[in-house]
């Protein structure tokens, strides 16, 4: 991720392609498992906070903009998940959410097409940030920042020169200035604005349908605590002295 932008673009985009194809290639051959589907859900959330996690390393600025989004994403689909298992039971999927507990949600799990739509574009958001990062100075200003000769000979008097910028700057070529350095100026921004601008809208309404989610478990598990303490006759009345 900070060195070779195309790679890891390219990489992370197959990713996405197989995490839409394996859901149907295992109906396809009969394999689906409860196993397959957490499976499903959390590579999803270890990946895209991975994205993300870079991204708040890249926008330091926007550090707890980013920590919001992963945090959001990890409570509202731990919490849907364990309302699932415990309010329906483990063989209900977590993707069976009925009408009258929420609309949206039942669109978004239920509509193959909208699911895919969603989760492609805010992928695609947060791919092109990543991208922003190494090709926008209007992001990045450091990408606009030049280090004169001048400069590097003082930092480093007396050593010997070496062929490498990074070398012949900074002492430790993974630091985080060198890792910087490195990712100057690798590609134009044309295509990474268009990317990011068009499905921004689409990332806004995921992180909404987020909150909705975890509003919505919130509220089915606290109906069954209230329906568990009922039957237990929770809470007892105190007996007056």
């Amino acid at each position: 991720m900070p060195l070779h932008p195309r790679s890891c673009c390219l990489l992370y985009s197959i990713s996405c392609l197989l995490d839409a194809l394996d859901g149907y290639a295992a109906r396809l051959f009969s394999q689906s498992t409860r196993f397959g589907a957490v499976l499903d859900m959390v590579t999803d959330r270890c990946s895209t906070a991975s994205l993300i996690t870079f991204l708040a390393s890249a926008f330091p600025r926007w550090a707890i903009v980013f920590q919001i989004l992963i945090s959001l994403d990890l409570a509202s689909h731990y919490m849907h998940m364990y309302a699932t298992l415990a309010m329906g039971g483990s063989d209900t999927s977590h993707k069976s959410v009925d009408k009258s507990r929420s609309r949206i949600l039942n669109l978004y799990y239920t509509n193959k097409n909208v699911l895919f739509i969603f989760c492609f574009l805010n992928e695609a958001f947060f791919l092109g940030l990543y991208l922003l990062s190494f090709s926008s100075p209007l992001l990045s200003p450091g990408l606009l920042q030049q280090v004169p000769d001048s400069a590097a000979a003082a930092i480093h008097q007396g050593a010997q020169v070496n062929s490498s910028l990074l070398r012949q700057i900074f002492t430790n070529p993974y630091s985080a200035g060198a890792l910087e350095l490195a990712r100057a100026n690798k590609m134009d921004s044309f295509f990474p604005w268009v990317v990011t601008i068009v499905s921004f809208p689409v990332m806004a309404m995921k992180q909404v349908i987020n909150v909705v989610q975890l509003v919505k478990a919130s509220k089915w598990l606290a109906e069954g605590d209230v329906q568990a303490r009922k039957e237990q006759g929770l809470p007892r009345k105190s007996r007056s002295a």
